[in-house]
């Protein structure tokens, strides 16, 4: 039972993810992706700025350790010549107090020693972590620009293929119905043609017809009307006169000529 409900889960999953990716925008989840890959590159240069402060101040720490050490040992090598002095004035008493000095300076000196080692070795184990922290950031900042790269790119393929699918379905539009109720291009172009045709028929058989040669002739009629009433009119004007001799003033001008 328990075998068959993770079974049911893992099927419920991986059916809800496919469904999930192929809704989903691709620009979503390709901005969603960079900025995955942004936040990973910030928590890693977060990372490796701890490493190297802490090689940062241990190198402090052991500058700060040598310096102290100069000093002691200093301190150390005037106490032992205050007491060797002491002890050829004949003065036991600072002779005592100043070799007891020297003696704790000497034992900061031992411990000071064993801490500068111990730095040394702790200053090189972090200059090497910090050095792969560095580098480590550097590849993933190639890698991030190349992901940057490859997101423009990628963006410009999107667009090209959202472009292409919008002409295939424009393509299709015109070849295939569209839906129950709306006649395909094809069809809006048979029905077109079929009456483009049926009229082109109506109007040659109309004008073989005997109505339409009688038509043809009352309109012939109409315009020898028109016509001559446009002549008149000339003619009330002046205009036909004026017309006729211009046509006449060449002919007489070709007279002597022909003479």
């Amino acid at each position: 039972m328990i075998k068959l409900i993770r079974r049911w889960w893992k099927y419920s999953v991986a059916k809800l993810t496919g469904t999930f990716n192929e809704k989903a925008d691709p620009k979503v989840q390709l901005e969603q992706a960079i900025i995955e890959a942004q936040d990973q590159h910030g928590k890693l240069k977060e990372q490796a700025a701890n490493v190297i402060a802490n090689q940062k101040q241990t190198e402090i720490r052991l500058n700060r350790t040598m310096e102290d050490y100069e000093k002691v040992s200093a301190n150390a090598r005037q106490a032992v010549k205050m007491a060797d002095d002491a002890q050829k004035s004949g003065d036991q008493a600072k002779f005592t107090q100043y070799t007891t000095t020297a003696e704790s300076f000497a034992n900061r000196m031992i411990a000071l020693e064993h801490e500068v080692e111990n730095l040394k070795a702790l200053h090189l184990n972090s200059s090497q972590a910090a050095e792969q922290a560095k580098n480590a950031v550097s590849q993933n900042s190639s890698a991030l620009q190349k992901k940057l790269t490859e997101k423009r790119e990628l963006l410009s393929q999107i667009d090209q293929a959202k472009m292409q699918e919008q002409l295939n379905s424009a393509m299709e539009s015109l070849n295939d119905q569209v839906g129950k109720d709306v006649p395909s291009f094809e069809e809006i172009r048979n029905k077109v043609e079929s009456r483009y045709a049926k009229a082109k028929g109506t109007s040659e058989l109309n004008e073989s017809s005997v109505e339409g040669r009688m038509r043809e002739v009352e309109q012939a009629s109409i315009n020898m009307e028109a016509q001559t009433r446009l002549e008149e009119i000339r003619s009330q004007l002046g205009l036909g006169d004026q017309a006729e001799k211009e046509t006449a003033k060449p002919a007489s001008a070709t007279e002597p000529a022909a003479e």
